[in-house]
């Protein structure tokens, strides 16, 4: 597995070597779509992207949690979560890539 992390930085890079925009045009997009993606969340919508996935941001009540190091029963606040689902075709993705993997090592 690769275990390398991609930051805005690798993404504008990418549209600048993919599109052909300037850097900073490159950066200015990415910050862009990252922005739209954000305000629409924080507005309680659901972004759908096809091919890739969904987020979407779930309200959890509140509960009773424990303190696992005292036992102590601690109060959870009411709060929002974001969670993301993995379209299809990117779980095929990302299992094919295994698969593709394993077989060659294999050999």
């Amino acid at each position: 597995m690769a275990g390398g992390t991609i930051t805005r930085a690798d993404l504008s890079e990418a549209v600048y070597q993919e599109v052909g925009l300037s850097r900073n045009e490159s950066a200015d997009l990415v910050e862009s779509v990252l922005n739209e993606i954000s305000d629409a969340l924080v507005r309680g919508e659901m972004v759908k992207l096809s091919s890739f996935g969904s987020f979407s941001v779930r309200e959890k009540g509140e509960r009773i949690g424990r303190n696992p190091k005292t036992g102590e029963e601690v109060p959870i606040l009411p709060r929002r979560v974001l969670v993301f689902r993995a379209s299809h075709v990117l779980k095929n993705r990302i299992n094919d890539s295994l698969s593709n993997t394993v077989s060659e090592a294999a050999h």
